[in-house]
């Protein structure tokens, strides 16, 4: 049976084609970037020994700089395995979901209906380009030219404008053979309460908006008269055209962030205007929901483009509260490697504002400071509230909760779980340091977690002991000695999970190959790990033959010091006996707090880089600031520690072992 082209497209853009080939390749894990959808493998079609074979979801393409094959989702399964097209769209089909269409005599009929229906809406775009040339459209003409836009913009965006007519579009399709079915059809005349029918568009700037195979498929009018009931006018939902599944300049869009400017990036504005102005001044990467808030199947869209689009809005109220609206619709459907992040524009500015007279520059500044999903929600929730008392901060940390609870992803969630618990923790500490009641008795903590109180000068004597104490047990840690002779037993725990368990090398390649040892030990240790890794198929990569390959270069008695230390400190979770299911929960603990650690480390350098300057510049204001954020770094070290203490000290876990794990 014949596929109409909109059962293909849909059924395309809901499988990544990384999936199609991932179930017939093994993809090469030192060149593959899984977050940008970017993979590489030994082309499947020819032999050979490096890989050479590269597969982009975005494009939805693969090719092989190899042997020169390339092609989509079907021609991989008709080329490689021999399938007939059908049985391939069967293949892609089922993967997506979607029930294959039912042979119908009336699809074909229908499917050259849709054809002649997109002749139908080329033709209303040339009549609206023609008629922005003409003397009836002078005042359109000079509005485009006010907003800034040049001769070439307008024609690349194929502007136009339709008449303050009734009937001018009628009447002009009517003599072209079209019927009266067809012009309802494409939604281009309506007729309410009236017999006749009538131009839906009148007296307006005329925006075609394209396919993703970048045919007319609707519209959106601008008014130009002040006193028209709405300023902008989308066609109404057709056969062609479903507002809620397409975005404006999505075509051109996608093609500019598969290029070098692009770097992948897609930025979503509010307007027509704002994309059109920005592709003007050289951001050609931008697409814009059609007069609605951003829906389900256009984030799908974006994130189709890339893994982490970029949302920009107003900084006013409604641009916030837009904002706000995104957040809450991505939160659910964010996963390793796919999320959004947030530009707020200066408040009463557009994107268009921003380019017009500088440039790209003023508009780049603001994608450079765009906010990660976290930042918002958080800023959301906690950064206007005042939370002096224990019920604030309970319904603060329960509503955080609950918003964090709807994300899909178990590991996501997780994290966002962390992310909040520590952003909290970071804003209710200092309610402890400055006291909460109108006599001024102010309660803080010694450096034993012991409460105690203090008025007046007082105060500030119990802050500076809490300070000295925090400072002598973080000075004392691990996180802060630097070198050592023996590793700290976090990095010991690290590195010696990975040797017992080297499948977990395979599962989470990127993030363990990038981790910094500060033990010069486990700095060689690791780089022959991740040597002997590089060297290794999967299947061979086995923690017996791993420990042999060490053993050869001299690093036996420090594997031998390593499993002592953690044995020692009955961290069973690191050792060989651990089932996998155990070794893996514990190294993500450990990994958590080691990258904690490191951050907390360097902000603790910053400060006190910080507050040198301050003192020499005799800023006592600034001073007094940047001590209270020494103090808590100081005390999130602390708890950080007594965190560990606690992970440490559950050493057994479930107490299963290899080979039970699952009974």
């Amino acid at each position: 049976m014949r596929f109409s082209n909109t059962f293909l497209d849909e059924i395309r853009d809901r499988v990544l084609i990384s999936d199609v080939i991932g179930r017939r390749v093994s993809w090469d894990r030192r060149k593959t970037n899984v977050p940008r959808g970017d993979f590489w493998a030994c082309c499947p079609f020819h032999g050979e020994k490096s890989p050479s074979f590269h597969c982009e979801d975005r494009k939805g393409r693969y090719h092989c700089f190899g042997c020169g094959v390339t092609g989509d989702h079907f021609r991989f399964l008709t080329e490689l395995e021999g399938l007939s097209f059908p049985e391939a769209v069967q293949q892609i089909a089922d993967m997506a979901g979607v029930p294959m269409p039912v042979a119908d005599p009336m699809e074909a009929k229908r499917e050259k209906e849709r054809t002649s229906l997109l002749d139908v809406m080329e033709m209303a775009t040339q009549f609206f380009q023609d008629q922005l040339q003409t003397a009836n459209g002078a005042r359109a003409r000079a509005y485009l030219r006010d907003r800034g836009l040049s001769g070439r913009t307008i024609e690349t965006f194929r502007l136009g404008y339709s008449p303050d007519s009734r009937n001018a579009l009628k009447e002009f399709l009517a003599g072209k053979g079209v019927l009266k079915e067809q012009m309802e059809a494409c939604g281009l005349v309506v007729h309410e309460n009236v017999p006749v029918s009538y131009d839906r568009f009148r007296d307006r700037i005329m925006f075609p908006i394209l396919s993703s195979r970048e045919k007319v498929i609707a519209f959106g009018g601008r008014a130009m008269s002040p006193d028209a009931p709405a300023k902008y006018l989308n066609s109404n939902e057709t056969e062609l055209f479903h507002k809620g599944n397409v975005l404006y300049n999505f075509t051109r869009a996608r093609r500019a962030s598969q290029g070098a400017d692009g770097a992948g990036t897609i930025i979503a504005v509010e307007g027509y205007m704002d994309v059109i102005a920005l592709h003007q001044a050289g951001v050609e990467n931008a697409v814009a929901p059609l007069g609605t808030a951003l829906t389900e199947n256009q984030l799908d869209l974006l994130w189709k483009m890339t893994p982490e689009p970029v949302l920009c809005f107003d900084g006013d109220g409604a641009g916030i509260r837009a904002a706000n609206r995104g957040a809450d619709l991505a939160l659910p459907h964010i996963k390793p490697g796919r999320t959004v992040r947030f530009a707020l524009l200066p408040d009463g500015k557009d994107p268009d504002d921003l380019v017009r007279h500088d440039g790209r520059a003023p508009f780049d500044k603001v994608l450079a400071q765009a906010k990660p999903l976290a930042d918002m929600i958080w800023a959301r929730e906690a950064g206007s509230g005042t939370f002096e008392t224990p019920e604030a901060r309970a319904e603060l940390e329960a509503r955080l909760r609950r918003i964090v609870s709807v994300i899909v992803d178990e590991d996501v969630r997780r994290h966002y779980q962390q992310s909040m618990r520590e952003r909290l923790n970071g804003l209710f500490q200092p309610q402890f340091q400055r006291g909460g009641n109108q006599q001024g008795r102010g309660f803080s903590r010694d450096g034993n977690g012991r409460s105690f109180g203090g008025r007046g000068g007082q105060q500030g004597r119990d802050r500076a002991a809490v300070s000295t104490t925090a400072s002598d047990r973080l000075t004392r840690s691990a996180m802060i000695k630097g070198h050592q002779d023996i590793p700290s037993l976090r990095e010991s725990v690290l590195a010696l999970t990975i040797v017992n368990h080297p499948l977990l090398l395979q599962d989470e390649y990127d993030e363990i190959a990038a981790i910094d040892y500060e033990s010069r030990e486990l700095q060689r240790l690791w780089s022959a790990v991740l040597g002997i890794a590089a060297t290794t198929t999967g299947s061979q990569l086995v923690r017996d033959r791993l420990v042999e390959q060490l053993e050869e270069q001299d690093f036996g008695a420090l594997l031998k010091n390593l499993d002592q230390q953690v044995r020692n400190a009955r961290l069973w979770t690191a050792t060989e006996e651990a089932a996998m299911e155990d070794a893996r929960e514990g190294y993500r603990q450990a990994l958590a707090l080691h990258k904690r650690s490191k951050a907390l480390r360097w902000h603790k350098i910053e400060l006190e880089g910080a507050i040198a300057e301050a003192t020499e510049d005799g800023d006592g204001e600034a001073i007094e600031q940047l001590m209270r954020a020494l103090q808590e770094v100081q005390l999130e070290a602390v708890r950080l520690e007594n965190q560990e203490a606690i992970i440490d000290g559950f050493g057994v876990l479930s107490g299963r072992i290899k080979g039970v794990a699952g009974k």
